[in-house]
């Protein structure tokens, strides 16, 4: 290749980074807003009960029901992404995310309708999740599948940025809307978070509407090699590949929503940290994750994915007990270095490598389905009930925090043997895409 074409290549290659991350940043954020506000809104105008213990759960029930919902997108996203192609389907995605996080903005409380507010709001929280079940998966294969081979580890982690952004957007505007009085906070400012994400949604469709299709994609349809039914093929051949992806994605889901999620409300329930306080030491850890995460997604194009992936894991467990231990004092300095340090820093030494560790399981012909289902058929037991098991957990300690620490452990031991299971490489599965005689030779089982 010319010097010429491989800076044409490159340019390629970042635009394409850049589109999949903006894009990626705006989906996380109204996915996240949900789960920033539901302890803390949704509890009091959705679901109102005699036993506010009922009302938090109930609030993080439908939050669970988002990640019920994100396989279904998955699925159906990563049928057609592998089918007709990835970037139609990012545009889809980025649609449906806004039209339903604009609307939740605009639902009317419990107060006003009655029962329809809870039914409303539940089904447009089934939306968010089918937008980000599908989201997800295009969005890093856009950039793994433009990537050269030795750098696709670095540049799949780059649309993982837009996670930590995401959640900073989000937890950032509510603690400046947290600022208002209480009570027009409640009244309409929490509204403004939702229904300003139009204008996010706006410039994503237009950066999307601008980036080609990918190489590997290109590939499969010039060389007619489309599977019939995409998810019947990924079942049929990748079933080891299936169950140790989704062992290894348990810590991503577990940490992060103790972390970001439900850290906000133990720090002001539990602790007696203010909450707008929460917000931004949640925010500040996202921001040092933003830097964290394509650092060690480097590291994994030397090290390997599944070796990053186990130590991270490791130092995940390691770090639970001490963690809590620190929040728990009530120290602001010790409780900031308890959030920014695991979630800032270890949590990116698992989720920077993630999405090319997945995509390395799969062949391009049935990859957006394979990774997509991965992701988030596993965020339903990994993600979606963990505010809801981290709210009992505390319950049954008293507010003590050790036993969700010890849920967190259990998470990050499974997840490190997953990983260390996991034998793909970067040259087997360039091999896969070549040997067109064979459906992969990555090795299966």
């Amino acid at each position: 290749m010319s010097n010429s074409a491989e800076l044409e290549r490159e340019r390629e290659v970042k635009r394409v980074v850049m589109a999949s991350l903006i894009g990626a940043t705006i989906e996380w954020y109204d996915f996240f807003l949900y789960g920033v506000i539901a302890g803390i809104v949704f509890n009091q105008l959705y679901f109102p009960a005699s036993d506010p213990l009922v009302s938090i759960v109930l609030a993080y029930a439908t939050f669970a029901v988002g990640f019920v919902a994100r396989p279904l997108g998955g699925v159906v996203f990563g049928h057609f992404g592998d089918k007709i192609g990835r970037k139609q389907m990012l545009v889809l995605t980025i649609l449906i995310m806004g039209v339903a996080t604009v609307l939740i903005g605009l639902l009317p409380t419990y107060e006003q309708i009655g029962v329809a507010a809870p039914i409303l709001l539940l089904i447009l929280r089934i939306a968010q999740g089918i937008g980000i079940g599908g989201e997800w998966g295009g969005a890093v294969l856009m950039a793994y599948e433009f990537a050269p081979e030795h750098k696709r580890g670095f540049y799949a982690s780059i649309p993982q940025i837009g996670l930590a952004i995401g959640l900073c957007l989000s937890s950032g505007v509510v603690a400046l809307l947290s600022l208002m009085p209480d009570e027009a906070f409640m009244a309409w400012g929490w509204r403004t978070a939702f229904i300003g994400s139009i204008v996010l949604i706006i410039v994503g469709l237009y950066i999307r509407l601008k980036v080609a299709e990918t190489p590997d994609f290109v590939a499969v349809k010039q060389e007619r090699e489309e599977v019939k039914i995409p998810f019947v093929e990924l079942i049929r051949t990748y079933p080891k590949n299936i169950i140790l992806g989704m062992g290894a994605r348990y810590i991503d889901g577990v940490f992060f929503n103790v972390f970001a999620v439900f850290s906000i409300l133990y720090l002001s329930k539990y602790v007696q940290i203010e909450r707008t306080t929460a917000l931004v030491l949640v925010c500040v850890a996202a921001l040092v994750m933003i830097a964290a995460i394509p650092l060690f997604g480097a590291l994994s194009d030397r090290w390997g994915r599944p070796k990053t992936y186990a130590v991270g894991s490791l130092l995940l467990a390691l770090s639970t007990y001490p963690a809590f231990m620190m929040m728990d004092s009530g120290n602001l300095v010790w409780v900031a270095l308890g959030l920014i340090v695991p979630f800032g820093i270890i949590y990116a030494m698992c989720y920077g490598p993630e999405a090319a560790l997945f995509s390395d399981l799969f062949h391009a012909r049935v990859r957006y389905t394979g990774i997509s289902f991965v992701y988030q058929f596993s965020g339903i037991f990994a993600s979606g009930i963990t505010p809801i098991i981290a709210t009992y957990l505390l319950d049954w300690g008293g507010g003590e925090p050790w036993l969700l620490a010890g849920y967190v452990v259990f998470a990050a031991v499974v997840s490190m043997v997953s990983a260390m299971l996991i034998k793909p490489s970067t040259e087997q599965v360039r091999l896969a895409r070549h040997d067109r005689r064979r459906p992969s030779t990555v090795p299966l089982n």
